[in-house]
C-alpha cells in the first residue's frame, strides 16, 4: 500500500504545493485544515480518493491525534501572521507545533517537516518569530530527526506579499513601504516544497536549512521592479520605524475594540518589528545547495501572475507587438 502523509496547513499557500508533490509521488494525502469546505481543491492534486481535507484544530489534542492516525510522515505549514480569535502565535505557532510533533512521535512517526521563518529567534522582540523558535525546539524535542525549513519571503502565483502590493498600486499613487531598506531573499513557493519532497521521500537529511533565492534586494528595490513588471509609475514612499509602529498600534487598536470584527489586514507591531530585520540566508547556513535545489528567479514566475495587475491586463503583450508594428 502507498505511504500516507498528513499535512496540516495542506491547503495553504504552501502546504498546497507540498500536497500536489506528494500526490505526484504516490503518497496518499491527509489534508488537515479547520475549514475542509475550503479546501476541497486539493482533491484534484491525485486520483480519486488519494487526497482527502479532514477537519483538525491543532489546539486540541484529540483532534490532531486523530488526524495523524496510519500516517508514516507528517508535515505542518500552519502559521500566523496577526492574532485574532483564538488564534494566538504561542498556541498556534509555539503549542500547536509541538503537539503535532509530540503525538505523532508517540504515534511512533519519525519523519516530519516544519515550515518555520528565516529569523526565528526565541530571543526575539517578535511574537511572530519568537513563538516560530519555540515551534522548532518542541519539534526536535520530539522528533530530533526532523527537517525544519526557514524561508525568507515566499513569492508564487497565491503570495501575500507581491499581489498585495501591485494592488494597492493598481489603486493608488503611491505604494508606502515600512522597512524601505530592509533586505530579503525571495524564494518560490514550489522550491521550498520540494525540499520538503526530498526529505520525506528519503532524499535528504533533516535538520535546519534556510532557504533563499537567487536574488538579495531591499523592500523598495523589491517594489520597484514589481512596479516595473506591471508597467505603472508610482511612488515608493518610505514610510519611518516610528511611524509604522504608530500606523500598527492603531491597526491592532481598531481590531481590538471592533471584537475582531475589523481584522488588522494592514500592518500590526510585531510585523513592524519584523521589517526592522534583514530576511536573507546566513552565510553558514545550510540550505538549497545542501538539497541539489537550484533556486528559481523572480523574473521566471512574476510576470506569469502579475499580468492581471497591468492596465492592460491580459493583452499588455498584443498591444506591444502591435506598437512595434506600427514602428515598423
Amino acid at each position: 500500500m502507498s505511504k500516507m502523509l498528513t499535512i496540516f496547513g495542506g491547503s495553504g499557500f504552501v502546504g498546497r504545493y507540498i500536497t500536489r508533490r506528494m500526490a505526484k509521488a504516490g503518497w496518499r494525502v491527509r489534508v488537515a485544515v479547520r475549514r475542509p469546505n475550503e479546501a476541497l481543491f486539493v482533491k484534484t492534486y491525485g486520483v480519486v480518493g488519494q487526497v482527502e481535507p479532514v477537519f483538525c484544530n491543532i489546539r486540541d489534542d484529540a483532534s490532531v491525534a486523530a488526524v495523524l492516525t496510519e500516517a508514516d510522515a507528517v508535515v505542518n505549514c500552519v502559521g500566523i501572521l496577526n492574532e485574532t480569535g483564538k488564534n494566538r502565535f504561542d498556541s498556534v505557532q509555539g503549542e500547536g507545533a509541538t503537539r503535532i510533533a509530540r503525538l505523532a512521535s508517540e504515534a511512533g512517526i519519525t519523519s516530519m517537516v516544519q515550515l518555520s521563518a528565516i529569523g526565528a529567534d526565541t530571543e526575539s522582540d517578535s511574537d511572530y518569530a519568537r513563538t516560530k523558535a519555540e515551534g522548532e525546539a518542541g519539534v526536535l524535542r520530539y522528533m530530533p530527526a526532523a527537517m525544519i525549513l526557514r524561508p525568507s519571503i515566499i513569492f508564487g502565483p497565491e503570495d501575500q506579499f507581491f499581489n498585495r502590493f501591485a494592488g494597492m498600486a493598481r489603486s493608488g499613487p503611491v505604494v508606502p513601504v515600512v522597512g524601505a531598506e530592509t533586505k530579503f531573499q525571495p524564494v518560490y513557493v514550489d522550491d521550498v516544497a520540494q525540499a520538503a519532497e526530498k526529505y520525506l521521500l528519503g532524499q535528504a537529511p533533516g535538520g535546519i536549512y534556510e532557504l533563499g533565492g537567487p536574488e538579495v534586494k531591499s523592500f523598495r528595490a523589491l517594489m520597484e521592479m514589481m512596479l516595473q513588471m506591471i508597467r505603472r509609475r508610482r511612488i515608493v514612499m518610505s514610510v519611518p520605524m516610528f511611524a509604522g509602529r504608530i500606523m500598527g498600534t492603531g491597526f491592532d487598536l481598531l481590531q481590538t475594540v471592533s471584537l475582531g470584527v475589523i481584522e488588522n489586514k494592514m500592518i500590526t507591531r510585531d510585523q513592524v518589528r519584523n521589517l526592522a530585520r534583514d530576511s536573507i540566508v546566513a552565510p553558514e547556513a545550510r540550505g538549497f545547495a545542501d538539497l541539489g535545489i537550484t533556486p528559481t528567479a523572480m523574473e521566471a514566475v512574476l510576470p506569469d501572475y502579475l499580468w492581471r495587475f497591468r492596465p492592460e491586463g491580459q493583452y499588455a503583450t498584443q498591444i506591444d507587438s502591435a506598437e512595434n508594428l506600427k514602428s515598423d
